[in-house]
């Protein structure tokens, strides 16, 4: 239990990377700058891997891991039990959520130490990459409800400084203004809900929510609106944040323009941590939604559902490869919401029947961050060669690119579903608990799957086959700053899945031994086959069939391609409706009523003051003349009233 005590270097030590390099980064040369950063975090997953360590290998107790709180004090207290604590949480989750944070985030810094060699405010990026990664450990550590809003809300600030970093590039600027807008919106309704939260329930606390000691639906009881419960309302509002955090539909507008930003934080930020926060809110408060609110846990299918299958589709005819990959990350972030949404119990028979969704969707959260972090980082070593994001730039990177190539396919695989890669194990247990809910749920997401296979191979074949684009310099491997990752990612993407995950982390706690159902299995690569196949077919060689696809479902194409022009409907709406009908009007209201009135009044106070200045002339004889005037009328009046 000692390594415990010492838990909150894990999180003080970014902060202190951040002060430092922010105050005094601009002091230091680039390679100062960035050897101090890589060398924190470095510290940081060795601490965070001898946690994990002795967490997962110490005595359960009924079978069941503990929840271990190190530090927990009280920093606000409202009433005897309305308290906001700040503290660390160690349970199986949040353990693994820190070993999948340190370990993508120092994979990004050692990538950046290369990638970003002789950028401007090179010292400013490193401070954010570890403002980024004090807020995020903090949230997944947090020990209630509170303090995952405070770091949720310093995790959006750094990823509105990451994705803006390009300050001078107006499409950095924009896209890093409209992630931030639209998760604080998504936040409020967060917020929202955890104030209905604590109103019934009386805490902040994870544990107390969660562990069955209150109520939400007894402490709500008869309290409605629209037709709906409070208890649902609460639930449904807190996951409005985690669908704004994680890109749900129809929140996911700010993701692919997100890769503005240097590609590294799109492998930190927007593959492998930020974008789980919304999975790892609902896995936090799962007990909440499947035993008291499952009619929320069932919206939760259908957002994840949709979202899923819409970017499954954009994927597929995307050309900038960092917005396939966005797509992607939205899709597979589905797949996830999808798994803990098909959840009809907290229970895990020898079957996998009920709580199998929960483990599935935390296996994928813990191998998606691993090959999704290196597709991201393999996209910025193509870049870096060929300077470019367009597929059109790019064709027979293989032969100068042998490593990059190597890892990207091994993350391909993995991605699609293909056995004995790290994707295939976690993907097939999120097919089975769909098919154990139903068979329409089982088919809807084998259909994304195969769509999954099929849109990242024609990334993969577009990028390192076909026909080989005309370059002006020769393009050549990443240095090894750049592929010592790539390398290091690739190697876990094909053993991470044969990790028994179900003996760490389930609904319960409980061990339960993961076995695949050979009918999904066969079935999910069968399917990732065929995917694969027409890819293959339409992509590996020089040929017209792709346009010819394209002209044949011309309207699908052009609509998948403009993202079902969600963006153009959003702009319709907040410039031509909510600018023009109300911003306008309140604004014609402030500037001619409020602005108004206070300038009359500014006005009058002028006129009375200039036409009564002469009372303050300073002569003698006016005030002389003015005072037997007033004497004069006040003895008039007392004579008239007598």
């Amino acid at each position: 239990m000692e390594i415990f005590n010492y838990s909150f270097i894990i999180l003080l030590l970014p902060m202190l990377m951040f002060v430092t390099l922010g105050l005094c980064g601009h002091k230091m040369s680039h390679r100062t700058a960035g050897m101090l950063g890589t060398s924190g975090l470095f510290i940081i997953t060795v601490l965070a891997y001898i946690v994990a360590a002795q967490y997962f290998t110490m005595p359960r107790i009924d079978g069941v891991f503990a929840t271990v709180t190190p530090y927990n004090f009280t920093w606000l207290q409202f009433t005897e039990s309305l308290i906001i604590k700040l503290g660390i949480l160690l349970d199986p989750i949040s353990v693994m959520m820190l070993v999948v944070i340190t370990t993508v985030s120092l994979m990004v810094h050692i990538y950046s130490l290369g990638y970003m060699h002789g950028e401007t405010g090179f010292q400013r990026y490193y401070a954010f990459l570890s403002l980024f990664t004090f807020s995020m450990l903090g949230l997944v550590v947090a020990t209630n409800i509170f303090q995952m809003y405070i770091f949720w809300e310093l995790v959006g600030a750094s990823s509105y400084l990451l994705i803006g970093f390009y300050y001078t590039k107006q499409s950095a600027v924009a896209a890093s203004k409209k992630a931030f807008i639209v998760t604080r919106f998504a936040d409020l309704g967060f917020l929202i809900g955890i104030l209905l939260l604590s109103f019934f329930t009386k805490t902040f606390d994870f544990e107390t929510l969660t562990n069955g000691s209150v109520s939400l639906i007894d402490t709500a009881a008869g309290k409605s609106f629209l037709g709906i419960s409070a208890a649902s309302w609460a639930m449904a509002l807190i996951f409005m944040g985690g669908a704004g955090k994680s890109a749900m539909f129809p929140l996911h507008i700010w993701l692919p323009d997100a890769m503005e930003g240097p590609t590294p934080v799109s492998a930190l930020i927007h593959a492998a941590t930020m974008v789980v926060a919304g999975v790892y809110l609902v896995a936090r408060l799962f007990p909440v939604y499947v035993i008291q609110t499952p009619d929320v846990l069932m919206f939760i299918t259908v957002i994840g559902a949709i979202t899923a299958l819409y970017a499954a589709i954009v994927a597929c005819v995307q050309t900038d490869i960092k917005r396939v990959l966005a797509f992607s990350t939205i899709s597979q972030i589905a797949f996830m919401i999808v798994a803990l949404g098909v959840c009809t119990s907290m229970e895990l028979d020898h079957e996998g029947h009920g709580g199998l969704g929960y483990m599935a969707s935390m296996f994928h959260l813990f191998t998606h961050a691993m090959f999704k972090a290196l597709l991201f980082l393999g996209a910025g070593a193509i870049i870096h060669a060929v300077h470019s994001n367009e597929m059109s730039a790019m064709g027979g990177l293989r032969k100068y690119m042998p490593i990059t190539h190597i890892t990207f396919l091994i993350a391909c695989l993995a991605i699609a579903g293909i056995p004995p890669f790290s994707g295939f194990f976690s993907k097939d247990e999120i097919l089975a608990a769909a098919f154990d809910k139903s068979a329409f749920w089982g088919i809807w997401m084998s259909l994304v799957a195969g769509l999954t296979a099929f849109y990242m191979f024609r990334l993969y074949f577009n990028i390192f086959w076909g026909k080989e684009a005309h370059h002006e310099h020769t393009p050549h491997e990443a240095p090894k700053t750049m592929t010592i990752p790539l390398l290091f990612l690739a190697v876990v993407t094909c053993f991470a899945g044969f990790i028994p995950f179900g003996n760490f982390v389930t609904p319960t706690g409980l061990s339960y031994d993961i076995h695949l159902n050979w009918t999904v299995a066969g079935t999910s690569i069968a399917i990732a086959i065929i995917g694969i196949a027409l890819a293959t077919w339409l992509y590996m060689k020089p040929n017209d069939k792709p346009t010819r696809m394209a002209d044949s479902m011309r309207s699908l194409h052009t609509w998948a391609y403009h993202r079902f022009y969600f963006d153009e409907i959003y702009l319709f709406v907040t410039h031509k409706i909510i600018f023009r009908y109300i911003c306008a009007p309140i604004a014609w209201f402030d500037r001619h009523i409020i602005d108004g009135t206070m300038n009359l009044m500014a006005t009058a106070t002028q006129w009375a003051s200039y036409h009564i200045r002469g009372l303050q002339s300073g002569r003698l004889q006016s005030y002389a003349v003015v005072f037997l005037f007033g004497a004069l009328l006040v003895a008039f009046i007392v004579l008239c009233c007598m």
